[in-house]
């Protein structure tokens, strides 16, 4: 998902940079979102469909900057290590050998008898 994001982040940043180069230079500044008669294609020809144009494209892009910053931290709270998978390390055990002499169950007596 961000890597999609992401391409369309560039794609944003590149027609706001065309767009912006389109059109043409004048002083009135932000004046220019602030006209209540200006037309889609009105007396200022393409002037004023451009500029809304350019904010359109510019409130597009900080909604995906925006998007784009959530899934970051959303990611940065991940690790990798949530996803390994550690196997169990069996417990290594004493080898159990049948040729062992046996010690005897009760002490033998001494002999006692003399002669």
């Amino acid at each position: 998902m961000s890597g999609i994001l992401l391409i369309l982040q560039f794609v944003l940043a590149i027609l706001i940079t065309a767009i912006v180069l389109l059109q043409k230079s004048s002083s009135i500044g932000l004046g220019a979102y602030s006209g209540s008669n200006e037309s889609l294609f009105g007396a200022k020809g393409p002037a004023g469909f451009l500029a809304k144009l350019t904010f359109g494209l510019g409130l597009l892009f900080v909604v995906n900057t925006i998007a784009l910053s959530y899934l970051y931290v959303q990611d940065s709270k991940k690790s990798i290590l949530d996803e390994a998978t550690i196997p169990a390390i069996p417990t290594p055990t004493l080898p159990q050998d049948s040729a062992a002499p046996n010690a005897p169950a009760a002490p033998v007596a001494p002999n006692t008898e003399s002669n």
